[in-house]
This record gives structure tokens, C-alpha cells and sequence, in this order.
């Protein structure tokens, strides 16, 4: 495979989603794989395998293959129902979301195969899929770069021993400040994420919602403050879009000649948070789908802007 090749690992659903300023809308295109894919895409050709029933629209495919994201590991099963989630968010900052539904489908027996040409890819991101599925397709790889991966607190509280094996084998773990907490046991950020580098991921990213994120990588902390907004209209899955965008920022690195280091994770944070600031910028994926990549670099300048502390003179 060509440098810099990146896959990713995760659910493609259909969620059906109520927010305060908006009536409910039905089986709108989701799930981590999908924000993460189209996230990655606007830096690098992403290769999603996932599964999905016969009831995806094939609408919703069309526009992931319009993306340029190769959809070659993508199982479609032949009477099933693809894996859904019905939810509504609360209160004029959306930080309260309720879950009225989830009907996992298909994806309760998805067992991931890469195929085998992808084995040979430099990055892999394992969405929140459960810790042993995570770490079967960790062994299907070959000789990636890096192995970067999320999970939740299902999974902390509830299969911990097999998260653990997992971690021993990632590269970059990308966690939310509660979930931190949890899995290092213990309140300091600092402190937890130490702990976590001792269960093997080298590098920690923290998100910590609109106070942006920390990078801690090797004994180096980076901080990055989220780009500030005027309206957010739904955050469902600003985390996937801000993975994909740090992805496919590596990727994009990777097949220009780069290497992987602290410096180059740094930048692609800050893709990573400029991506997914456009991501709640509209419902779903819609937001997404219309955006361009010099929106996108608009954007990485004013958030270096806006960052800049000049010299003391």
C-alpha cells in the first residue's frame, strides 16, 4: 500500500436524533466510523470496514464513496438491520443527552476482517468497538506506524482486563477527561495520564469538550484550547470527527514524506480541532458535507492566530 494508507475500524448506524432547536430527524447517516471517515477525508483517502443491514440507504454509501473513502471493507448484510441509535439532547448548551434507544443489529455479531491488502497499512484507528475486537484487528496488521484508538466507559467499567491487553498495543489513545479518570483512578489529568502511558499507549490525548485538549507525549504536554463558536447545533460525534481529522492529518504527513513524531501529532491535533468545530456546526454529518478543505485551512490559520503569544519585548 501506498504511504501514509490509513483504516479505520467501527460502527456505521442510522441514528434518529431530537435537539431543542430542531424537531427530530430519522435514520440520519452516523455512527464513529462514518464521522471519523468523512473527518479523514478531507486530508487522505480513508478504508472503512464496518457492517451495516440492508435497510443503509444506499444514498448514505454514495456520499462515503463521494468522500473518497473506500468502503472495501464494508460488510453488507443481506436481511439485516443496520445498528441504530435514537437520543435527545437537553438544554441550550447541549452538554446533557439522553439515549432512548439502541438497537445494535448486525453489529452485535460484527467480527472486522481487513482485508488482506490493508494489513499492510501505516495507521489504524480503532473506533469504540469492544477492547477484544480491538485487539483481534490489531493483530491482523503487519507493521503499522501507529495504532491509535478510543473506547468508553463501558468498556473501563466493564471489561477492564481485556481494555488493558488492548492498550498494551496502542500507540495513541484518545480518551475524554471523565473516561481518563475512570481507567487511571484518579481526578488529576497529569496524573492519569501517566498512569494510562504505563498500560502502553505512548502518547494520551484528553479531550475535554469546548476546553479543547492536552497531548502528552512521552514526558511533553501540549494543550489546545477548542476553536470558540457562537453555535453549536449538535455535537454527536464531535469526538470521531476530531479523531479523523488528527488521523488524516498523519496520513496526509506520512504520504508527503513525514515522520511521526511529537511535533507532527501536535499539528494534527490541531486539525483534529478545527475539523470537528465545523462538525457541530450543523445536524449529524450535514455540516460535513458541504465543507471544503480552504474552509478548512481558514480555519487552521485563525486557530494559530488565536493561539499566538508573542515575544516579551
Amino acid at each position: 500500500m501506498s504511504a501514509g494508507t490509513l483504516v479505520v475500524v467501527g460502527s456505521v448506524a442510522l441514528d434518529s436524533i431530537e435537539w431543542p432547536a430542531c424537531g427530530p430527524k430519522d435514520d440520519i447517516l452516523g455512527g464513529a466510523a462514518t464521522f471519523f471517515s468523512v473527518a479523514a477525508s478531507y486530508f487522505a483517502k480513508p478504508h472503512l470496514v464496518g457492517v451495516v443491514g440492508a435497510d443503509m440507504p444506499e444514498e448514505h454509501l454514495t456520499f462515503l464513496r463521494s468522500r473518497g473513502v473506500d468502503l472495501g471493507g464494508l460488510e453488507r448484510i443481506a436481511g439485516g438491520r443496520t445498528f441504530r441509535w435514537k437520543g435527545r439532547y437537553f438544554g441550550e448548551d447541549l452538554c446533557s443527552r439522553e439515549s432512548l434507544d439502541t438497537q445494535l443489529g448486525v453489529f452485535a455479531d460484527f467480527q472486522p476482517k481487513l482485508p488482506e491488502a490493508w494489513r499492510d497499512a501505516d495507521l489504524l484507528f480503532l473506533a469504540n468497538i469492544a477492547p477484544e475486537l480491538q485487539l483481534d484487528v490489531r493483530q491482523q496488521m503487519r507493521r503499522p506506524k501507529l495504532v491509535a484508538a478510543d473506547t468508553m466507559n463501558f468498556w473501563i467499567e466493564g471489561r477492564r482486563e481485556a481494555l488493558e491487553r488492548t492498550l498494551a498495543h496502542v500507540d495513541l489513545l484518545i480518551i475524554n477527561d471523565e473516561e481518563s479518570r475512570l481507567l487511571a483512578g484518579t481526578s488529576n489529568l497529569v496524573r492519569a495520564a501517566h498512569a494510562i502511558q504505563k498500560l502502553g499507549p505512548a502518547n494520551v490525548i484528553i479531550k475535554r469538550g469546548d476546553a479543547g485538549a492536552l497531548l502528552f507525549a512521552g514526558h511533553e504536554i501540549f494543550a489546545a484550547p477548542a476553536f470558540p463558536l457562537s453555535d453549536v447545533l449538535d455535537p454527536t460525534g464531535a469526538g470521531d470527527s476530531f479523531a479523523g481529522g488528527l488521523m488524516g492529518h498523519l496520513a496526509q504527513h506520512l504520504s508527503a514524506g513525514g515522520a511521526l513524531g511529537p511535533d507532527a501529532i501536535r499539528r494534527a491535533l490541531i486539525a483534529g480541532n478545527v475539523v470537528a468545530s465545523f462538525s457541530v456546526e450543523g445536524y449529524g454529518v450535514d455540516r460535513l458535507r458541504s465543507l471544503d478543505r480552504a474552509e478548512i485551512d481558514a480555519r487552521f490559520r485563525a486557530f494559530r492566530a488565536l493561539t499566538n503569544v508573542p515575544e516579551p519585548r
